[in-house]
């Protein structure tokens, strides 16, 4: 299949969250089982100025968003070393990116015009058009509709997939950036893209997509409820009803994340010989300002620092937690509130407590490595890469039993001896304490630790798998398209 992949961030070019992640490896892995898979996101200037990226100039177009906004649009092309093509749209919109954390502080016209500037490609390029357009998260929500209501010979066979990575982030916007957007006035009601009197651009992509997906099973089945929908339980609760709304777990980069080969971490291990993750523990403990002990559970915690993370939790139980025998090494940035918290703790408690405020790609997989547990007690977690990637350098996850994390990390049976982590249910410090406790007085059985480390590192979650599930959805997601024109030719 040819398929247009469609975002506002992909690492390495430009990275916030686990968006990019997605987007850097989901193509790649599409790509090895034989597809035409390709890239379009914006030209940002932290892209065209990095001296990595070999970019060609492509075409440039006019873009006619409405009688009184008439766009210009530069098209790039770059191949990675994997070989997968990149597109990059361009225009001053996006000239503020000049770095990652700068991304999303753009104008939201920006994105009116990077998705009708996307229609404009596809109808214009004609040396390669995709059968399916793969389009994430509400920055992307307009695709869907302007290849819909515009009409243009190259969008009638294009089938549309809408992938939500975060319910929480929609692109609401005061219903006066509608009349921005150049779409028929009769779009803005209830049953379009109006939102309690404001322009939602994923609801656009919701309603106008041939298929929806979200990257859990279980996160599939939580938002069609009132605690997890944001207000749009109803319209996914309809979307599921007609057979277009699907989970579909993410994966792990297994290049980039793999303690065999990493060249971030002091020492290679595998889960036959796990030597080198006992180097790794020393040579972070020592980092810390520690002195290496092995008895001693080393808990990590890589996380943007936000209440759905759960740091809420881990806050209330800050001074009961440093009373186990246990360290803990953070690495994050986000609510200044939670910053101020763990450097305090940091300074107060430094033989105890090692916090880095920010982000280094470095450091963390030294953490992923050299921890031996990795807390993600989630309020709510769509898919979530960290649990996955800490099951891969054996880093034995403590999470909260909601969305992705459900679905990946089956809790500890001392009975049975089965499972690959600890898990919680109820939304409360001392279940997350709990859950850390149990954690700990295992860890103290050397024999039954290892080998809950050793099958937590033997479990497969790379994209392979999930690649295989997109296939069938973009196969779903055509065959509605066809069946479409066969009625419409026919007359129904």
């Amino acid at each position: 299949m040819r398929i247009l992949f469609a975002a506002a961030e992909m690492a390495p070019l430009a990275k916030v969250g686990g968006l990019a992640d997605v987007a850097g490896a989901l193509p790649k892995a599409l790509r090895k089982r034989g597809h035409d898979v390709r890239l379009i996101l914006p030209a940002y200037p932290m892209i065209l100025n990095d001296p990595r990226w070999q970019i060609e100039p492509l075409l440039e177009l006019p873009v006619p968003i409405h009688a009184g906004w008439q766009e210009h649009a530069r098209f790039y092309q770059l191949q990675l070393p994997s070989s997968l093509i990149v597109y990059l749209v361009g225009s001053s919109w996006f000239d503020g990116a000049t770095e990652s954390t700068r991304l999303y502080s753009v104008d939201p016209r920006a994105y009116i015009f990077f998705c009708r500037a996307i229609a404009a490609f596809i109808a214009h390029h004609d040396v390669w058009q995709p059968q399916i357009v793969h389009c994430n998260d509400w920055h992307t929500g307009l695709i869907p509709v302007y290849l819909r209501v515009l009409s243009h010979p190259a969008f009638e066979t294009i089938a549309t997939v809408f992938t939500i990575h975060n319910l929480a982030y929609q692109g609401v916007f005061d219903a006066e950036l509608f009349g921005q957007t150049g779409l028929p006035g009769h779009l803005f009601t209830p049953d379009g893209l109006e939102f309690y009197g404001k322009l939602n651009f994923m609801k656009g992509g919701l309603l106008f997509s041939d298929q929806v997906n979200t990257v859990s099973p279980t996160y599939a089945h939580e938002i069609q409820t009132p605690e997890y929908g944001e207000r749009l339980e109803g319209l996914l609760r309809t979307l599921a009803e007609q057979g277009k709304l699907s989970g579909i777990l993410n994966g792990i980069d297994e290049e980039e994340w793999n303690p065999e080969t990493d060249p971030y971490i002091p020492a290679h291990y595998s889960a036959e010989d796990l030597s080198g993750k006992q180097q790794c523990k020393r040579a972070l403990q020592e980092a810390c300002g520690w002195q290496p002990d092995p008895t001693r559970a080393l808990v990590g915690l890589v996380s943007r620092l936000t209440d759905q993370k759960g740091l809420d939790l881990i806050k209330a139980m800050s001074g009961k937690i440093l009373q186990l025998p246990v360290q803990l090494v953070l690495l994050g940035t986000g609510d200044p509130a939670y910053e101020r918290h763990f450097r305090l703790l940091h300074k107060r408690h430094r033989a105890k407590v090692h916090a880095t405020i920010g982000f280094d790609n470095a450091w963390a997989h030294r953490i992923y490595a050299g921890a031996d547990m990795f807390l993600m007690p989630s309020r709510f977690e769509p898919c979530g890469l960290g649990q996955l990637i800490s099951l891969r350098y054996g880093t034995i996850p403590i999470v909260r039993h909601t969305g992705g994390l459900a679905d990946t990390i089956t809790d500890y049976d001392p009975l049975r001896g089965e499972g690959n982590g600890f898990a919680f249910r109820d939304y409360k410090p001392t279940a997350l304490y709990d859950a850390l406790e149990r954690a700990v007085s295992l860890f103290a059985d050397r024999t039954r630790w290892q080998a809950l480390v050793q099958r937590a590192m033997r479990q497969d979650w790379s994209w392979n798998r999930s690649a295989q599930a997109y296939e069938a959805l973009y196969a779903r997601a055509l065959q509605q398209v066809i069946e479409q024109q066969w009625r419409a030719a026919s007359g129904e």
